[in-house]
């Protein structure tokens, strides 16, 4: 008998794979969701003026560990500005039209948003944010007392998320990516993650700080606090940061 993974391998090759919305001359998604119409857009200062260690690559992977305890310590807006831009930075917009990122993407789909908890930001209160990468600025979403204590009661009770600087929850906007792919374009959401979170990974090295990555989470539960709806747009990854003790 097939297990579940075992048969989402088997469905989503290609020979299974239908006509895809691209090929049937369809428009394609906007490469970003709208803004909220509540909720004040805040400007970030440059990602290239981070006052950082000018680590060397190499120095950064082999240093690269899974860090769940932090310091008191806050990170600053730059520091935040250049992590943001790390993970979903837009260099360009391309005419197809489509985002050159700082990280790889099946076919430029990009198809994910970025939120992010702030706990412990120098220039920020405390709340759940988005990234707005187009125009490298960020939006407050939701600044109830109870956020941070609801988004880590869905990542089963991590309590190293409350610690965190940040958290960042990377969501996934499915038919971005289903446009081109149909149903192969779950596998490359998950790939695509992995990216996201290496970067994530490799610069905190440069401003003193660690991070963790979470795969556990109640989906149905995140994407509540979130206030997604699972199916067409929904969580896929976390990830805390935080100063090194």
């Amino acid at each position: 008998m097939k297990g579940q993974g075992r048969e989402f391998m088997d469905k989503t090759k290609y020979q299974y794979l239908e006509t895809s919305d691209q090929v049937k001359g369809l428009p394609q998604p906007p490469l970003e969701l709208s803004p909220n119409k509540e909720g004040g857009i805040i400007d970030l200062p440059n990602p290239k003026n981070v006052k950082g260690k000018q680590i060397l690559l190499s120095d950064a992977i082999n240093q690269r560990s899974s860090i769940r305890t932090y310091s008191t310590s806050p990170l600053n807006l730059e520091e935040l500005s250049y992590v943001l831009w790390c993970m979903q930075g837009v260099k360009e917009v391309i005419n197809r039209p489509a985002t050159s990122r700082t990280v790889p993407s099946a076919g430029a789909r990009h198809c994910f948003e970025l939120l992010f908890l702030v706990n412990n930001v120098n220039g920020l209160r405390p709340g759940l944010y988005r990234f707005l990468a187009i125009d490298h600025k960020i939006q407050r979403v939701n600044e109830e007392q109870d956020i941070a204590e609801r988004i880590t009661q869905a990542c089963l009770n991590q309590r190293f998320i409350l610690t965190s600087s940040v958290t960042f929850v990377l969501t996934a906007v499915r038919y971005r990516m289903m446009w081109r792919y149909t149903e192969r374009g779950y596998r490359y959401m998950h790939l695509d993650a992995g990216h996201v979170m290496q970067n994530l990974y490799l610069c905190a090295e440069e401003i003193s700080s660690g991070v963790c990555a979470i795969a556990a989470f109640d989906d149905d539960k995140l994407n509540t606090v979130l206030g997604i709806d699972g199916v067409e747009h929904f969580a896929i990854y976390v990830g805390t940061i935080g100063k090194r003790k």
